[in-house]
């Protein structure tokens, strides 16, 4: 499996929204991002180098696996 490392803000918002995220609002330097039926948004950093620890609670929040994360960011 691939490892994990620092992603642009604006690939993060690329990569939750080919799953059906919509970019909610901005508050200050974070991105909002909210998809109907799901109990909890996913807030993402704007910055150049969003830190790994940050897209692991992105992934586990979105309710997908690595594997699928691999998969929409390759795409």
């Amino acid at each position: 499996m691939p490892r994990l490392t620092p992603q642009n803000y604006r690939t993060l918002i690329s990569v939750f929204s080919k799953i059906g995220y919509s970019v909610d609002r901005q508050e200050g330097s974070h991105i909002v991002m909210t998809k109907p039926g799901t109990p909890r948004p996913l807030v993402i950093p704007a910055r150049a180098d969003v830190p790994v620890f940050v897209i692991k609670n992105l992934i586990r929040s979105s309710g997908i696996n690595r594997m699928e994360y691999f998969e929409l960011l390759a795409k």
